[in-house]
């Protein structure tokens, strides 16, 4: 799936300066697409996180974890790679997830 950030369904953008919020919209979008694919959190295999700021990991370690975990019925979360950019497409955008899925 490609990256999502945190744009709502008209475009706008959720929490700006607020990184929480923006991660949580930028999962609530790829669990949308999943949704659509017919797929859930259990079958991404893999993530790819984008952040300007890295020293905002441990909060997006604890939003990841609301949203993926009770999906995985214990088994090991995905494989993931973060990545500190110098900025994404827009200035007011904090982080940018992508995921590999393997539909069943």
């Amino acid at each position: 799936m490609s990256g999502q950030v945190a744009l709502d369904e008209n475009g706008q953008l959720v929490g700006a300066d607020d990184f929480a919020a923006q991660a949580r919209q930028a999962l609530r979008n790829l669990a949308n697409v999943l949704k659509r694919l017919g797929a859930t959190w259990g079958d991404v295999v893999r993530f790819n996180w984008y952040l300007v700021d890295t020293s905002e990991l441990p909060i997006l370690r604890q939003i990841r974890d609301e949203f993926i975990l009770p999906a995985l019925d214990g088994r090991p979360a995905p494989a993931s790679t973060l990545i500190q950019v110098a900025g994404l497409f827009r200035p007011d955008c904090l982080i940018e997830v992508d995921a590999v899925v393997a539909i069943p």
